[in-house]
Protein backbone atom coordinates (compact mmCIF):
# COMPACT_ATOMS: atom_id res chain seq x y z
CA UNK A 1 0.00 0.00 0.00
CA UNK A 2 1.47 3.34 -1.04
CA UNK A 3 1.96 6.15 1.47
CA UNK A 4 -0.01 9.33 0.64
CA UNK A 5 2.11 12.25 -0.58
CA UNK A 6 2.39 14.59 2.45
CA UNK A 7 2.07 17.55 0.05
CA UNK A 8 -0.98 16.34 -1.87
CA UNK A 9 -3.95 18.73 -1.74
CA UNK A 10 -6.24 18.22 1.22
CA UNK A 11 -6.09 17.51 4.93
CA UNK A 12 -3.30 15.52 6.56
CA UNK A 13 -2.16 14.49 10.02
CA UNK A 14 1.22 13.45 11.40
CA UNK A 15 2.26 12.62 14.95
CA UNK A 16 5.14 14.71 16.31
CA UNK A 17 6.52 14.06 19.79
CA UNK A 18 3.36 12.12 20.61
CA UNK A 19 1.04 14.99 19.60
CA UNK A 20 -1.08 14.95 16.46
CA UNK A 21 -0.32 17.77 14.02
CA UNK A 22 -3.06 18.46 11.48
CA UNK A 23 -2.43 20.53 8.37
CA UNK A 24 -4.05 21.45 5.05
CA UNK A 25 -2.36 21.72 1.64
CA UNK A 26 -3.51 23.90 -1.26
CA UNK A 27 -1.85 25.55 -4.22
CA UNK A 28 1.23 25.00 -6.33
CA UNK A 29 4.85 26.17 -6.25
CA UNK A 30 7.47 26.48 -3.49
CA UNK A 31 6.29 25.32 -0.07
CA UNK A 32 5.13 27.92 2.46
CA UNK A 33 4.01 26.95 5.96
CA UNK A 34 1.39 29.27 7.45
CA UNK A 35 1.18 29.52 11.24
CA UNK A 36 -2.05 31.16 12.49
CA UNK A 37 -2.38 33.68 15.27
CA UNK A 38 -3.88 33.84 18.70
CA UNK A 39 -2.37 31.86 20.22
CA UNK A 40 -5.21 29.40 19.86
CA UNK A 41 -7.13 30.79 16.87
CA UNK A 42 -8.21 28.10 14.41
CA UNK A 43 -6.70 28.06 10.94
CA UNK A 44 -9.62 28.62 8.54
CA UNK A 45 -9.38 32.41 8.38
CA UNK A 46 -5.86 32.04 6.94
CA UNK A 47 -6.89 30.73 3.51
CA UNK A 48 -5.14 32.77 0.82
CA UNK A 49 -6.42 31.71 -2.63
CA UNK A 50 -4.37 34.28 -4.55
CA UNK A 51 -1.17 33.27 -2.73
CA UNK A 52 -1.96 29.64 -3.54
CA UNK A 53 -1.57 30.50 -7.24
CA UNK A 54 2.20 30.91 -6.66
CA UNK A 55 2.93 28.83 -3.55
CA UNK A 56 2.04 25.46 -2.11
CA UNK A 57 0.43 26.64 1.10
CA UNK A 58 0.59 24.35 4.11
CA UNK A 59 -1.87 25.73 6.64
CA UNK A 60 -1.10 24.44 10.11
CA UNK A 61 -3.64 23.84 12.81
CA UNK A 62 -1.29 24.86 15.58
CA UNK A 63 -1.01 22.34 18.40
CA UNK A 64 -3.77 22.79 20.94
CA UNK A 65 -6.32 23.89 18.30
CA UNK A 66 -8.79 22.23 15.95
CA UNK A 67 -7.86 18.73 14.90
CA UNK A 68 -4.34 18.95 16.28
CA UNK A 69 -3.57 17.40 19.65
CA UNK A 70 -3.24 19.16 22.97
CA UNK A 71 -0.28 19.09 25.31
CA UNK A 72 -0.67 17.19 28.55
CA UNK A 73 -0.15 20.55 30.30
CA UNK A 74 -2.94 22.27 28.30
CA UNK A 75 -3.72 25.18 28.38
CA UNK A 76 -0.15 25.85 29.54
CA UNK A 77 3.22 25.06 27.98
CA UNK A 78 2.64 26.40 24.47
CA UNK A 79 5.98 28.16 24.25
CA UNK A 80 7.65 29.24 21.04
CA UNK A 81 10.19 26.46 21.43
CA UNK A 82 7.36 23.92 21.61
CA UNK A 83 5.75 25.38 18.48
CA UNK A 84 9.19 25.33 16.83
CA UNK A 85 9.56 21.62 17.52
CA UNK A 86 6.18 21.05 15.89
CA UNK A 87 7.50 22.94 12.86
CA UNK A 88 10.65 20.80 12.87
CA UNK A 89 8.61 17.62 12.77
CA UNK A 90 6.28 18.89 10.07
CA UNK A 91 9.13 20.05 7.81
CA UNK A 92 10.78 16.64 8.27
CA UNK A 93 7.50 14.97 7.36
CA UNK A 94 7.05 17.10 4.24
CA UNK A 95 10.54 16.16 3.07
CA UNK A 96 11.38 19.67 1.85
CA UNK A 97 14.93 20.92 2.55
CA UNK A 98 13.85 24.53 3.12
CA UNK A 99 10.46 26.21 3.33
CA UNK A 100 9.03 29.69 3.50
CA UNK A 101 7.41 30.39 6.86
CA UNK A 102 4.50 32.82 7.15
CA UNK A 103 3.42 33.73 10.66
CA UNK A 104 0.36 35.86 11.32
CA UNK A 105 0.05 37.84 14.56
CA UNK A 106 1.18 35.46 17.33
CA UNK A 107 2.31 33.16 14.53
CA UNK A 108 4.76 35.92 13.62
CA UNK A 109 6.34 35.59 17.07
CA UNK A 110 6.84 31.90 16.29
CA UNK A 111 8.22 32.67 12.82
CA UNK A 112 10.81 35.18 14.04
CA UNK A 113 11.87 32.76 16.80
CA UNK A 114 12.24 30.01 14.22
CA UNK A 115 14.28 32.33 12.03
CA UNK A 116 16.64 32.95 14.94
CA UNK A 117 16.96 29.30 15.94
CA UNK A 118 16.60 27.28 12.70
CA UNK A 119 17.69 29.52 9.83
CA UNK A 120 19.04 26.53 7.90
CA UNK A 121 15.49 25.23 7.42
CA UNK A 122 14.08 28.43 5.92
CA UNK A 123 14.09 29.96 2.44
CA UNK A 124 12.13 33.03 3.53
CA UNK A 125 10.20 34.51 6.45
CA UNK A 126 6.94 36.49 6.22
CA UNK A 127 6.12 38.36 9.43
CA UNK A 128 2.51 39.32 8.93
CA UNK A 129 0.96 41.75 11.43
CA UNK A 130 3.48 40.80 14.11
CA UNK A 131 5.64 42.62 16.66
CA UNK A 132 9.06 42.26 18.29
CA UNK A 133 7.65 41.87 21.81
CA UNK A 134 4.69 41.10 24.04
CA UNK A 135 3.94 42.36 27.54
CA UNK A 136 3.03 45.76 29.00
CA UNK A 137 4.57 47.92 26.25
CA UNK A 138 2.79 46.01 23.52
CA UNK A 139 -0.53 46.08 25.40
CA UNK A 140 -0.25 49.83 26.03
CA UNK A 141 0.19 50.49 22.29
CA UNK A 142 -2.78 48.25 21.49
CA UNK A 143 -4.90 50.04 24.08
CA UNK A 144 -3.95 53.41 22.57
CA UNK A 145 -4.95 52.22 19.10
CA UNK A 146 -8.18 50.76 20.43
CA UNK A 147 -9.00 54.16 21.92
CA UNK A 148 -8.41 55.71 18.49
CA UNK A 149 -10.73 53.14 16.94
CA UNK A 150 -13.43 53.92 19.51
CA UNK A 151 -13.21 57.68 18.89
CA UNK A 152 -13.31 57.18 15.11
CA UNK A 153 -16.40 54.97 15.35
CA UNK A 154 -18.26 56.77 18.15
CA UNK A 155 -22.00 56.29 17.85
CA UNK A 156 -21.89 53.20 15.67
CA UNK A 157 -24.24 50.38 16.68
CA UNK A 158 -22.11 47.52 17.90
CA UNK A 159 -19.16 49.61 19.09
CA UNK A 160 -19.87 48.89 22.74
CA UNK A 161 -19.85 45.16 22.02
CA UNK A 162 -16.35 45.53 20.61
CA UNK A 163 -15.16 47.45 23.64
CA UNK A 164 -16.73 44.89 25.97
CA UNK A 165 -14.87 42.12 24.13
CA UNK A 166 -11.62 44.06 24.53
CA UNK A 167 -12.18 44.49 28.26
CA UNK A 168 -12.83 40.76 28.62
CA UNK A 169 -9.48 39.64 27.21
CA UNK A 170 -7.37 39.72 30.41
CA UNK A 171 -9.87 37.49 32.24
CA UNK A 172 -10.33 34.77 29.61
CA UNK A 173 -10.09 31.23 30.98
CA UNK A 174 -12.04 28.94 28.61
CA UNK A 175 -12.58 28.17 24.93
CA UNK A 176 -16.12 29.53 24.74
CA UNK A 177 -15.17 32.88 26.23
CA UNK A 178 -12.07 33.12 24.05
CA UNK A 179 -14.08 32.46 20.88
CA UNK A 180 -16.68 35.03 21.93
CA UNK A 181 -13.97 37.63 22.55
CA UNK A 182 -12.20 36.97 19.24
CA UNK A 183 -15.43 37.31 17.28
CA UNK A 184 -16.42 40.38 19.25
CA UNK A 185 -13.12 42.10 18.45
CA UNK A 186 -13.29 41.53 14.70
CA UNK A 187 -14.79 44.94 13.83
CA UNK A 188 -11.73 46.59 15.40
CA UNK A 189 -9.40 44.28 13.52
CA UNK A 190 -10.60 45.40 10.09
CA UNK A 191 -10.02 48.78 8.46
CA UNK A 192 -13.66 49.17 7.39
CA UNK A 193 -15.72 46.44 9.03
CA UNK A 194 -19.05 48.27 8.95
CA UNK A 195 -18.59 49.24 5.31
CA UNK A 196 -17.73 45.67 4.24
CA UNK A 197 -19.45 43.50 6.85
CA UNK A 198 -21.43 41.46 4.33
CA UNK A 199 -18.29 40.74 2.31
CA UNK A 200 -16.32 39.50 5.32
CA UNK A 201 -19.15 37.66 7.06
CA UNK A 202 -18.54 34.15 5.64
CA UNK A 203 -14.81 34.09 6.45
CA UNK A 204 -15.16 35.63 9.87
CA UNK A 205 -18.14 33.53 10.94
CA UNK A 206 -15.85 30.50 10.97
CA UNK A 207 -13.35 32.04 13.39
CA UNK A 208 -13.08 30.21 16.68
CA UNK A 209 -10.40 29.94 19.32
CA UNK A 210 -9.04 27.77 22.10
CA UNK A 211 -7.90 29.26 25.39
CA UNK A 212 -4.09 29.14 25.53
CA UNK A 213 -2.77 30.58 28.78
CA UNK A 214 0.48 32.21 27.69
CA UNK A 215 2.25 30.45 30.57
CA UNK A 216 5.14 27.99 30.45
CA UNK A 217 4.74 24.47 31.80
CA UNK A 218 5.87 25.77 35.20
CA UNK A 219 3.22 28.54 35.00
CA UNK A 220 5.79 31.26 34.32
CA UNK A 221 4.55 34.00 31.93
CA UNK A 222 6.06 33.49 28.47
CA UNK A 223 6.98 37.13 27.76
CA UNK A 224 8.59 37.81 24.39
CA UNK A 225 11.15 40.50 23.60
CA UNK A 226 13.29 39.83 20.52
CA UNK A 227 14.50 43.38 19.97
CA UNK A 228 18.13 42.68 20.87
CA UNK A 229 18.40 39.55 18.69
CA UNK A 230 16.49 40.40 15.52
CA UNK A 231 19.69 41.64 13.90
CA UNK A 232 20.85 38.01 13.86
CA UNK A 233 18.13 36.95 11.41
CA UNK A 234 19.84 36.15 8.11
CA UNK A 235 16.88 34.72 6.18
CA UNK A 236 15.24 37.01 3.59
CA UNK A 237 12.30 38.55 5.44
CA UNK A 238 9.11 40.32 4.42
CA UNK A 239 7.36 42.41 7.07
CA UNK A 240 3.78 43.14 6.04
CA UNK A 241 1.24 45.13 8.06
CA UNK A 242 -2.13 46.83 7.75
CA UNK A 243 -2.05 50.58 8.27
CA UNK A 244 -5.10 50.35 10.56
CA UNK A 245 -4.08 47.27 12.57
CA UNK A 246 -4.86 47.96 16.23
CA UNK A 247 -3.05 44.98 17.78
CA UNK A 248 0.21 44.70 15.79
CA UNK A 249 0.29 47.94 13.87
CA UNK A 250 2.80 49.96 11.83
CA UNK A 251 4.87 50.98 14.86
CA UNK A 252 5.87 47.37 15.43
CA UNK A 253 6.27 46.56 11.75
CA UNK A 254 8.69 49.46 11.38
CA UNK A 255 10.67 48.25 14.36
CA UNK A 256 10.87 44.72 12.96
CA UNK A 257 11.96 46.10 9.59
CA UNK A 258 14.57 48.39 11.14
CA UNK A 259 16.08 45.59 13.21
CA UNK A 260 16.10 42.74 10.66
CA UNK A 261 18.93 43.25 8.15
CA UNK A 262 17.80 43.51 4.53
CA UNK A 263 14.13 43.03 5.32
CA UNK A 264 11.36 44.42 3.13
CA UNK A 265 8.47 46.39 4.63
CA UNK A 266 5.06 46.51 2.96
CA UNK A 267 2.24 48.59 4.47
CA UNK A 268 -1.27 47.79 3.24
CA UNK A 269 -2.96 51.19 3.36
CA UNK A 270 -6.57 49.95 3.44
CA UNK A 271 -6.18 47.01 5.84
CA UNK A 272 -6.31 46.25 9.52
CA UNK A 273 -5.21 42.91 10.96
CA UNK A 274 -6.41 40.79 8.01
CA UNK A 275 -4.75 42.19 4.91
CA UNK A 276 -5.03 38.92 3.02
CA UNK A 277 -8.83 39.35 3.24
CA UNK A 278 -9.02 43.14 2.97
CA UNK A 279 -6.47 43.69 0.17
CA UNK A 280 -5.86 40.19 -1.21
CA UNK A 281 -4.21 41.28 -4.47
CA UNK A 282 -1.70 43.60 -2.80
CA UNK A 283 -0.99 41.00 -0.12
CA UNK A 284 -0.42 38.22 -2.67
CA UNK A 285 1.77 40.48 -4.80
CA UNK A 286 4.04 41.30 -1.84
CA UNK A 287 4.43 37.63 -0.94
CA UNK A 288 5.06 36.67 -4.58
CA UNK A 289 7.77 39.31 -4.94
CA UNK A 290 9.65 37.97 -1.93
CA UNK A 291 9.45 34.33 -2.92
CA UNK A 292 10.20 34.95 -6.60
CA UNK A 293 13.41 36.78 -5.72
CA UNK A 294 14.89 33.79 -3.87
Amino acid sequence: MSTPDPLSPGTHTVEIEGVVQRYHVAGTGPVCLAHPGGPGVTWEYMRMPLVEERLTMVYMESIGTGGSGRLTTHPHGYTRERYARALDGLIDHLGVPRVHLLGHSHGGFVAQYYGLKRADRLAGIILYDSAPLTGPEHFAEAARRMDEFARKNAGRPGLQDVLDAWESVPGLTDDEGTTRAVRGLLPAYLADYWGRAEEFAPALASVSAVHISGLDEDLTPDIIDDRETLALITTPTLVIVGRHDVICGPRWASELHDRIPGSTLVVLEDSGHFGHLEEPEAFARAVAELTASL
